[in-house]
């Protein structure tokens, strides 16, 4: 499907979506619980979905009505057959959770997820017990996941450190997991550790050394509510820069282990009127500057602050420590490049980042949404500062995680509608 966003202010209020980071962590922990779990949930993206999915293959019963989520916990199940879709978290989350119930499975997913890593994964669960036909998807997985040693380097992935979490305390013996530095998305890690504990299982994270004690159970709140969701508020935020009037989004916790809360930070010091009001953070255009961006620790907010940077009235904004973004849905860092280029900014590409010089107004044109729910949004969002339309293709992908993203936009004023529909 291909979008045309016309050039547009955003203004107004919206509500923060459930952030899907949380839900699969609720859903997992739900599952793996002794008793029944309601999550409010009021809206489901293909990722959750595909969680969903792979969980009820699993013994689950898993149920969605009126934006509330039923989970009936798994029972004994020997084999399996999952369909992990386009989600990157679904697989690594659940192939230790996999093991450590004794299940055997096989496993598959589409798009991008067969080539995304997950080799440094893999080899530690060999190491203990598992036994994979495969290196990458399609794949099986059988044998019995064993507590021990776990070491894996710090700067790959943080899914694959939670997947483990999820999976260790049922293992009969206490594990640790050693991480070696630098460590990079901890905030995810600490997301993980705080869904555990409203489930009662007890990790220790002492820097990069995480023990888990074995023979724990999941035992159910009985209720549990997703966040708002951060990282996807982030592209409604910066167009509130962009905006004398700007956009407020309610339903978000300051408080919360979320890392993308980070983009507060980041558009305070990029000029922007930032302001918080119990649930609801409020941002208005000022004079934007560009400035430098480490994401190491929030790599999903680099597509909203990269469209941003571009329409900033003076300097550059130096993007660093992003090279993990050139194995998500696609090569993120050359996606953005492309996608500014394509409007008119002035961008360089380096080996983990981007340098972005600022500019009053852009042309807008074609972007390549690479069916990349995050190349889309940044690609609606860049529409805001042009002088004529941005066309998106694949912009359908936006309900990997947002399926409610261009129904927002619109309300809040944007321009957006389909100009193909691919049929």
């Amino acid at each position: 499907m291909e979008m045309r966003c016309s050039p547009a202010v955003l203004s107004g209020k919206i509500a923060a979506i459930p952030s899907k980071a949380d839900a699969h962590r609720l859903l997992i922990c739900s599952a793996l619980s002794g008793g029944e779990t309601v999550i409010s949930c009021p809206l489901v993206s293909k990722d959750i979905e595909a969680t969903v999915r792979c969980l009820n293959a699993l013994g689950a019963d898993i149920t969605l009505k009126d934006g509330k989520i039923f989970v009936k916990p798994v029972k004994e199940t020997r084999k399996a057959s999952l369909d992990c879709g386009e989600s990157g978290s679904t697989l690594r989350f659940l192939l230790p959770v996999v093991s450590a119930l004794g299940v055997t499975a096989e496993i598959y997913g589409g798009g991008r997820l067969p080539e995304r890593p997950i080799d440094a994964l893999v080899s530690e669960m060999k190491k203990n017990g598992a036994v994979f036909g495969g290196e990458k998807l399609p794949l099986t997985l059988s044998g019995k996941l064993k507590a021990g040693k776990y070491t894996l380097k710090g700067n790959i992935s943080s899914q694959f450190v939670s997947g483990l979490l999820f999976a260790l305390p049922l293992l009969e013996g206490d594990s640790k997991i050693e991480l070696i530095k630098p460590v990079e998305s901890r905030p995810y890690i600490d997301m993980t550790a705080g869904a555990l504990k409203k489930f009662g299982i007890r990790v220790n994270i002492d820097d990069n050394i995480i023990s888990v004690p074995g023979g724990q159970k999941y035992v159910s709140p009985g209720e549990a509510s997703v966040e708002g969701d951060w990282s996807n508020s982030a592209f409604f935020l910066c167009a509130g820069a962009l905006s004398p009037k700007g956009v407020t989004v309610s339903g978000l916790d300051a408080d919360s282990p979320q890392g993308d809360k980070k983009i507060l930070d980041i558009l305070k010091r990029m000029g922007a009127l930032v302001s918080v009001n119990g649930d609801e953070v409020t941002v208005r255009k000022d004079r934007l500057i560009g400035l430098t961006v480490d994401a190491s620790d929030i790599p999903d907010t680099v597509p909203a602050v990269s469209a941003l940077a571009a329409m900033c009235e003076t300097g550059a904004t130096h993007i660093v420590n992003a090279s993990r973004l050139r194995i998500k849905e696609c090569d993120r860092l050359s996606a953005v490049n492309k996608m500014l280029t394509a409007a008119g900014a002035a961008v360089s590409e380096t080996d983990d980042g981007l340098v972005i010089w600022g500019q009053n107004e852009l042309t807008g044109g074609r972007a390549e949404g690479c069916n990349d729910h995050r190349i889309v949004m940044a690609a609606a969002l860049l529409s805001c500062g042009c002088s004529l339309p941005v066309d998106i293709t694949t912009a359908e992908a936006s309900a990997k995680s947002y399926p409610s993203f261009f129904e927002d936009f619109n309300t809040l004023g944007g321009k957006a509608n389909v100009i193909n529909d691919g049929k």
